[in-house]
């Protein structure tokens, strides 16, 4: 097991914490994150875009003029493709689908291919625990400059998608307190997903026993089910 530093919420080192190598030790795997993240795109995918063919544009019944002696070319209906104003061919459906299926134990590899790689890269923050007597987005501020002296962290304070907060469990003080910071988000560590973790610098694990324990039981629970 890889051994990493844990912090208080003032940014100072109080110990380490043994890493787990199933989890944070994972060789990188590019063809499983893409195809894993392309398909959770998909699914979370909701088709707006709609144009309307020839026979759902209005109008267009009677024949612009007749078939023969005119010297033009023969037309049965103005709301042709090649109209103006006529139907649209092979453009966007909103009924077309994006949905692909992602096992299980493959998502679950993925997120794990990317935890990994964050942590080679220095990119997971250990946190010894994180709570507020009320929500206030002023100590929610003061965390994110005392994370931020600490060696090799300044990147956290970077204006969009700098850290994502994984506690162990739901806390409505702390969710208040950050939400209205667009470079962080927080959110309980069952939720993890390859998507938001990828798409944060930094991820910050708060009470790392507790919130890993859920991490470790995914996997765990994903293989007792096939």
């Amino acid at each position: 097991m890889t051994e990493a530093k844990v912090y208080n919420t003032e940014g100072k080192e109080v110990g380490t914490y043994k890493l787990p190598e199933s989890i944070f030790a994972l060789p990188w795997n590019g063809d499983l994150v893409h195809q894993v993240v392309v398909a959770m795109e998909g699914n979370a995918r909701t088709p707006v875009a709609h144009t309307k063919g020839r026979g759902e544009v209005r109008g267009g019944g009677k024949k612009p003029w007749r078939q023969k002696g005119t010297g033009r070319a023969r037309h049965g209906s103005s709301r042709s493709p090649i109209w103006k104003g006529g139907g649209v061919t092979h453009g966007p459906l909103k009924e077309k689908s994006y949905e692909r299926k992602i096992n299980k134990k493959m998502r679950i590899k993925a997120l794990y291919t990317v935890l990994s790689r964050k942590a080679k890269d220095g990119e997971i923050i250990l946190l010894d625990a994180l709570s507020f007597d009320t929500p206030k987005a002023k100590q929610a501020k003061e965390l994110m400059l005392s994370l931020s002296g600490i060696k090799g962290l300044k990147a956290i304070q970077k204006k969009n998608n700098a850290a994502y907060f994984a506690i162990p469990k739901k806390d409505e003080n702390l969710t208040k307190s950050f939400r209205n910071f667009r470079n962080v988000e927080l959110d309980e560590a069952r939720n993890l997903n390859p998507m938001n973790t990828l798409k944060n610098k930094f991820i910050v694990i708060v009470n790392p026993k507790e919130s890993i324990k859920f991490l470790e039981e995914r996997l765990k629970k994903a293989v007792a089910r096939a």
